[in-house]
C-alpha cells in the first residue's frame, strides 16, 4: 500500500501549489509573522528567516517523505509569488483520510486564494490518490477559516470542546495562549459535485510530478 504522496504540483489558472524552494524563504517569514498568522496557529512567534529556512529545505520535504502528509506552497501563476501553505497532515493510510491546514499570506486576503487552493488540493486527493475523506478543524472563534470551510462544501460535525489553543496579544504586546473549542469540518468526494463549477470558473486543475527531495 502507498504510503507516501507523490512530487507535485498543482494548478489552477491563478496559483500554482509546489514545494517550498530555497527562493521562497524571505516571503515566508514575513508571512508568518503577520499577527493573525501567529493568533491561530503554532508557528514560533517571532517567526525567523532561520525558521523558515528550516521549514521550506527540511521540515516540510519531510512530511511528504516520511508519509505524515505533504505541504504545499502556494504561489501566484503570474508573479510568481509566495501567497499562502496548503498543509496535509495526519495522513492515515488505511482509512485514506487527512487533515488539512492553511495559511494565507497578508498581502493576498480577499482574492478567494485559500478557498481556491485548498479546493482543487481536495480534487487531487480525491481524484487522483483515492481519499475518502478530509478534515479540518478551525478555532470557533476564526470566523475567516470557516468561511473557507464552507465555501468549499465541507459539513460541521461538531465541535471538540476547549481542545485548542490559540494566542491572543497582551496589553504589553506579547502573545498569551489560551484555550480554544474545535470546530470540526469534513469533505467527502461526494461534497465536491456541488462545488466544481467553483474551481471550473477559475480554470480546473492540473497535477504534475516534480523533482524534490
Amino acid at each position: 500500500m502507498t504510503t507516501t504522496f507523490p512530487d507535485v504540483s498543482i494548478s489552477t489558472d491563478r496559483l500554482v501549489m509546489r514545494p517550498f524552494e530555497e527562493a521562497d524563504v524571505m516571503a515566508l517569514a514575513e508571512m508568518m509573522n503577520d499577527e493573525l498568522v501567529t493568533a491561530w496557529t503554532s508557528v514560533p512567534h517571532p517567526y525567523t528567516a532561520a525558521d523558515a529556512r528550516a521549514w521550506a529545505g527540511r521540515l516540510a520535504p519531510a512530511e511528504r517523505t516520511e508519509g505524515r502528509g505533504i505541504v504545499l506552497a502556494v504561489t501566484e501563476f503570474l508573479t510568481q509569488r509566495l501567497v499562502g501553505i496548503v498543509h496535509l497532515r495526519n495522513t492515515d493510510w488505511r482509512t485514506r483520510s487527512a487533515e488539512v491546514g492553511y495559511v494565507t499570506a497578508p498581502w493576498a486576503r480577499g482574492e478567494g486564494y485559500a478557498s481556491e487552493s485548498v479546493l482543487a488540493v481536495a480534487q487531487w486527493l480525491f481524484r487522483d490518490q483515492g481519499f475518502e475523506r478530509l478534515e479540518l478543524r478551525t478555532a470557533a472563534d476564526n470566523t475567516a477559516s470557516q468561511q473557507v470551510a464552507q465555501k468549499i462544501g465541507c459539513i460541521s460535525e461538531g465541535v471538540l470542546r476547549n481542545a485548542g489553543i490559540v494566542r491572543t496579544q497582551t496589553l504589553d504586546g506579547g502573545w498569551a495562549e489560551v484555550r480554544t473549542d474545535l470546530i470540526v469540518w469534513s469533505l467527502l468526494p461526494e461534497d465536491l459535485d456541488g462545488v466544481d463549477d467553483q474551481l471550473a470558473d477559475a480554470g480546473g486543475y492540473t497535477a504534475g510530478h516534480t523533482d524534490w527531495n
